[in-house]
């Protein structure tokens, strides 16, 4: 049931609004070898081209959606919007890196602001099973943009140049907006209490003084004194994060009830590990491919294509499975067959063939990761009370995102490498990404305990 006369323009306006997270979440990592070459950046430097728009999405998701909620949804997905293409613009025109890293941190904020509010906007739009509809629909609608973004992006590196994968957002955003404008009537909750900006500044900065300290020690310099000060830095604003958001208790950013919860805390657990594994994949194959395999940025980029496609197929299946049997078993299985993936990943090598040494490989991490993602979402809103599903599934978000940001942050040694030690590097990574899966299969089966009624 829908409470608005257009329905189905307003489902388009949220898909194309989010589909430029979702795009931009994947394309850039196929465009990391051009890059570096274009600007002549370092290793290190190259983790920040990924991590400047991961750390303001992770650390700023919350407050975008409860900054929609106060101010107005469609206001916040339309200046969301707006921001988000023209840092595309400043990307794609950026005369050096510092300028890149700069338009790319105000695309995560723009991503952080419309992200939740077009989720939010459906909520508003649809009820009951059309809701549900939506929401599916929505999602898969992001698996195939991003599935779509790094072939397209690929082509595009080969023909017409990297800076060229940032104006595919244009149109996108475009679209979005115009749509928005005619079509979406603004929501807001007035009563909303003020926003929680000092729990959004520190765990910004919480955030990046720890990415900055990992960017460090996993690249040439090592684990010297200043990777280790930073990391310090970084886990003592963490814990004044805490303590504000004791303070403002329901009001907080992240209300600490949430982790009331030994399933919520497992949850959160298997999100980061699993989605860290994930994110390493993303950056770590097509760089690997690329710079080893002498595969073109069009090959890379198609690469990944079936983890969207099974995804798409199989996560309404698995979402329908762990309804019936509950969400622990899918959870404990699928990161259990990721693991798997990750393992047969070891038999890539500089004669790297994409049927029969690539496929297989993604094939079982695609299988594993379906059984896992709709379980997951499933099992987070079933592990809090009804008052906290909103800030559970945002957290659970940013949890994904942050997974992404600390993988990307410990490959420096892997991205500085060439030759037989990126192999190796390679390798060592896979197994890193596998044990990371083990240890999230082991919390599902830990800590994950039937969703409340």
């Amino acid at each position: 049931m829908s409470r608005s006369e257009h329905p189905n323009l307003i489902l388009a306006t949220c898909i194309l609004a989010s589909s430029l997270a979702f795009v931009d979440g994947s394309v850039t990592n196929v465009a990391l070898p051009a890059i570096g070459k274009s600007l002549s950046a370092s290793s290190a430097e190259l983790q920040w081209v990924i991590n400047a728009y991961l750390l303001p999405l992770s650390a700023l998701l919350l407050l975008g959606g409860a900054a929609g909620d106060r101010y107005g949804r469609a206001r916040l997905l339309v200046g969301g919007t707006v921001l988000f293409a023209v840092a595309s613009v400043g990307c794609a025109l950026a005369p050096n890196l510092v300028i890149l890293l700069i338009a790319r941190g105000l695309q995560g904020v723009g991503a952080a602001i419309l992200m939740p509010n077009s989720l939010a906007i459906l909520g508003a739009t649809f009820t009951g099973g059309a809701r549900g509809r939506a929401t599916g629909i929505w999602a898969s609608m992001g698996a195939v943009m991003a599935a779509i973004g790094p072939v397209l992006g690929g082509w595009l590196i080969d023909t017409v140049g990297w800076r060229a994968i940032f104006l595919i957002n244009l149109p996108l955003a475009a679209g979005a907006i115009a749509l928005a404008l005619l079509y979406v009537k603004d929501s807001r909750d007035s009563d909303k209490a003020m926003l929680d900006w000092t729990g959004g500044a520190l765990a910004t900065a919480a955030l990046g003084a720890l990415t900055w300290g990992l960017t460090i020690g996993s690249g040439p310099q090592g684990w010297t004194s200043p990777a280790i000060a930073a990391i310090a830095v970084g886990a003592a604003i963490l814990l004044v994060f805490l303590w504000v958001q004791k303070i403002k208790r329901e009001h907080a950013m992240m209300p600490l009830a949430l982790f009331g919860s030994a399933s919520f805390i497992g949850l959160t657990v298997l999100t980061l590990f699993l989605y860290g594994a994930l994110g390493a994949l993303m950056v770590l194959l097509p760089y690997f491919l690329i710079k080893i395999a002498d595969f073109t940025g069009t090959q890379a980029g198609s690469a990944l294509l079936p983890v969207a496609i099974i995804l798409t197929l199989a996560s309404p299946l698995m979402g329908q499975l762990a309804g019936r049997i509950g969400p622990r078993w899918p959870l404990t299985i699928g990161p259990l067959v990721v693991a798997v993936g990750f393992a047969l990943m070891l038999r890539m090598g500089a004669d790297a063939n994409y049927w029969t040494d690539v496929l297989p490989a993604i094939l079982v991490i695609s299988i594993g990761m379906s059984g896992a993602v709709a379980p997951l979402t499933t099992a987070v809103l079933g592990s809090v009370d009804s008052r906290h599903t909103g800030s559970a599934s945002g957290f659970n978000s940013a949890i994904a995102r942050t997974g992404g940001l600390i993988a990307t942050a410990l490959l420096g040694s892997v991205l500085g490498a060439e030759g037989t030690m990126l192999i190796s590097g390679f390798h060592i990574a896979a197994i890193a990404c596998a044990i990371a899966c083990l240890a999230s299969a082991a919390t599902a089966f830990a800590l994950i305990r039937p969703a409340r009624a």
